[in-house]
């Protein structure tokens, strides 16, 4: 590349004084933001850059020995900021630029890497020292994307310590930049390091992050993109994660889980793994969820992931694959028929967020997080007797459909609970005599509300001595 205006020959630059060299670095980043001058760049100003950056490293060790003046360590920090706006610069949409730079022997990657835990041991917080790290960050960040050699050679050089580092650094953009090389640099064998225990903190830092920053892309892409396609990993997470960021994960899981045009048939069989996990979660802890019963406890947290937990089983158990797998699933229906049991009666001993409302005006509105809980576990029923007769069997040993007729009111607290309750009675019903016979029977004696299966579409009819559920929806002629 030709030297830019006031460059001069690459060795004058490298050893031209602080101030000088100041300035043709910042000339040397300008000319780089283009295209043609990137393409055409030499190694060997990568080189003196390399060299100012090693020299001011040693400057900056040796001032903060000597607690030299401010002026010396700003010097510093302006040239090694510059320094890797232009080494950024340089590897923007340039392959040939990251190759060069990635060269183990130019040995620019660990000395970078080096510099960055150098001023994250400088103990101030000025903005020189910010801007400092985060153009260190980006330079990483552009010289791994789509390279696999610098992607390799930042992981052996920064993996975990550096990232351990940034990620709980206090400024937002450290923050982001630390994340953006990380998912950069993540495989499913990078993935799986992450299990290692001294490691797995890398993990538990991403998913706090992104709870703590919510507009972060990057951990978002981390934890969506590779860490939820390991299991293994997402299980020992779990185990060392609070309840509150138990709830964030299992959030994103959601997110995962209902963008199916995203999942590729590979990830389903991740999420059948992960479907196994959450239930048994579920019930292990479903019980917690009775404790919105006192209204002192509504912001608790275990009772939060048990809503968190159910909400991600309907939607599993909505997808065919996952589905399948769920309605073998030990235990489960029966705990969902359980709990639901256990809540509607919790609702009837006093008033509570499980007692039925209906408010008179139809303008009052339910903020509590247990709302939908009812219409949940109904829908999670439904879904797991889906064309499943052995489930429909269980179900009536277990005098669910019962329940489930109790609950197909309108109810404030259970939002949509009539019309899960009509899709479950279906699923309940379909092609099983036993089940049909049985709620014909409840509205003959009363025990069902007729007007409720009148909104299910449903009606009895008596022929001969016996009683008949029948649909009132016409089939097409």
């Amino acid at each position: 590349m030709a030297a830019g205006p006031g460059l001069g020959p690459g060795r004058a630059m490298a050893a031209a004084l602080p101030a000088a060299r100041l300035e043709s670095v910042r000339a040397l980043s300008a000319l780089l933001r283009e295209a043609q001058p990137r393409e055409t760049a030499e190694e060997s100003v990568f080189q003196d850059v390399l060299e100012i950056l090693t020299s001011t490293a040693s400057a900056l060790e040796q001032t903060c020995k000597d607690s030299c003046g401010l002026t010396d360590l700003d010097t510093c920090l302006l040239l090694i900021a510059e320094c890797f706006r232009c080494l950024r610069n340089a590897c923007v949409e340039c392959a040939k630029n990251q190759h060069v730079l990635s060269n183990r022997n130019l040995g620019l990657i660990s000395t970078s890497v080096h510099l960055i835990k150098l001023l994250h041991g400088i103990q101030i917080k000025e903005e020189l020292l910010l801007t400092a790290l985060r153009c260190s960050l980006q330079f990483l960040g552009n010289i791994a994307a789509g390279n696999g050699d610098s992607q390799n050679s930042i992981w052996k050089c920064a993996f975990p310590d550096l990232f351990l580092t940034c990620l709980t650094y206090s400024d937002e953009k450290i923050v982001t930049y630390c994340c953006m090389v990380l998912f950069t640099c993540l495989n499913s064998e990078r993935v799986r390091e992450l299990l290692d225990p001294q490691n797995l903190t890398v993990a538990l830092h991403v998913l706090r992050v992104y709870k703590e920053q919510l507009d972060s892309e990057w951990s978002f892409l981390i934890v969506t993109e590779h860490l939820l396609k390991c299991p293994e990993l997402v299980k020992a997470l779990y185990a060392k994660l609070s309840n509150q960021e138990r709830v964030t994960l299992l959030e994103l899981m959601m997110v995962k889980v209902s963008d199916k045009n995203s999942v590729s048939s590979e990830e389903m069989n991740v999420f059948v793994r992960h479907a196994n996990f959450l239930a048994d979660c579920f019930q292990e802890q479903c019980g917690a969820v009775l404790k919105f019963t006192a209204a002192a406890d509504v912001e608790d947290e275990e009772a939060l992931v048990t809503i968190r937990l159910l909400d991600v089983l309907c939607e599993m158990t909505s997808n065919n694959s996952q589905l399948e797998h769920l309605q073998a699933f030990p235990g489960l229906l029966e705990t969902a028929v359980d709990t639901l049991r256990l809540t509607h009666l919790a609702g009837k001993q006093a008033v509570n967020i499980f007692t039925a409302t209906h408010a008179v005006t139809g303008q009052e509105e339910i903020s509590h997080p247990a709302v939908g809980f009812k219409s949940h576990l109904i829908r999670l029923i439904g879904n797991l007797c889906y064309k499943n007769k052995e489930n429909q069997d269980k179900v009536y040993d277990l005098d669910g459909i019962s329940l489930i007729l109790d609950n197909c009111s309108i109810d404030d607290n259970n939002p949509f609970v009539s019309q899960w309750a009509v899709y479950a009675i279906r699923n309940l019903t379909e092609q099983n005599e036993q089940n049909q016979t049985l709620i014909a029977q409840m509205e003959h004696r009363g025990l069902a509300d007729s007007s409720a299966l009148e909104r299910m579409g449903l009606e009895i009819q008596q022929r001969d001595d016996k009683l008949i559920l029948r649909s009132t929806r016409k089939k097409p002629s």
